[in-house]
């Protein structure tokens, strides 16, 4: 089994990206800031982490980053609502496997599952 961080402050958002997880057979956690995902990080063995960009406490380009520095193999993506053009260079830049701009796409977001797929 794939084993999923998820890190949203927004509840709405966490409990769609969740449930289009599981539906998939994911194991799915929750991290609602970037502290927590960090400690989880830690903590727990992950195979994919979902970050959301404005979150709080530390913010999710800090929170990969330091994430990224003891777990250089975890696939990190980010979730935002950044869609400007040179958002996606300057997140990948900073360390992001890939990035998917919100309202997240159902069918966007099951093939970018299907890569990570344990």
């Amino acid at each position: 089994m794939t084993k999923v961080l998820v890190v949203e402050d927004n509840p709405l958002n966490m409990e769609l990206v969740i449930e289009m997880l599981r539906g998939q057979g994911f194991i799915a956690d929750e991290a609602i800031d970037g502290e927590d995902a960090i400690k989880k990080a830690d903590t727990e063995a992950y195979d994919l982490i979902f970050m959301d960009i404005e979150i709080p406490i530390i913010d999710g380009i800090e929170a990969a980053k330091a994430i990224r520095k003891k777990h250089k193999n975890i696939p990190i993506i980010a979730l935002t609502s950044y869609a400007m053009k040179g958002d996606r260079e300057r997140f990948l830049a900073a360390g992001f496997d890939e990035y998917i701009s919100k309202p997240i796409g159902v069918t966007d977001f099951q093939k970018r599952l299907e890569k990570y797929r344990k």
